[in-house]
């Protein structure tokens, strides 16, 4: 069974209850949602959700290597029809990419702490037209490390302090370390 629309938009009015100066950069997944379109499916143009996972370690933070955009990020991706929540896929993603024990992650919240809506490039391989993502990030820690790597999605995994995790992928990075706090 896959996720239902109404928890997307549960997710998101939750995290703009929290983040409401945001309301005006999300407006426009808000009004998609309103109109419920399945958007776990990844077939959806019109917009389809993704989730990420920042995972800290002590005063580091988990990124990959993004082999189809070749830049580091940090780990998520599309929603399976398996899914059943959206935290759940955030550390299915998660596990899949890094290979790390499911068992050493834990939850730091059960909301998201940042939201992204942004415009994908066609991807002919993979017979997708331009289209737009509405990312969910989740926050995790962890004591474990990384195992095998999934190659066919990942070039790498590293821990990196937060600041320059930060400079590299943005300040939705310093909300794994106080999702609780109104840091932006």
């Amino acid at each position: 069974m896959s996720i239902a629309d109404s928890e997307i938009a549960q997710a998101l009015t939750a995290y703009l209850d929290r983040y409401p100066e945001e309301k005006t950069l999300l407006a426009e997944p808000v009004e998609l949602l309103a109109r419920g379109k399945n958007f776990a499916s990844r077939r959806n143009f019109d917009m389809h959700v993704t989730v990420g996972a920042l995972l800290t370690r002590g005063e580091e933070i988990l990124l990959v290597g993004h082999l189809a955009y070749g830049i580091p990020l940090q780990p998520g991706g599309h929603l399976e029809p398996a899914d059943t929540t959206l935290i759940d896929a955030a550390v299915r993603e998660l596990v899949e990419e890094t290979g790390i024990d499911p068992d050493a992650v834990v939850a730091v919240s059960q909301e998201p702490v940042y939201v992204e809506f942004g415009r994908v490039p066609a991807r002919p391989k993979k017979d997708e037209p331009e289209h737009f993502h509405l990312d969910l990030g989740y926050a995790f820690t962890t004591t474990g490390d990384v195992g095998s790597l999934q190659e066919s999605e990942v070039t790498s995994a590293a821990w990196y302090p937060l600041d320059e995790a930060e400079r590299l992928v943005g300040p939705r990075i310093r909300r794994a370390c106080a999702p609780s706090g109104r840091m932006g």
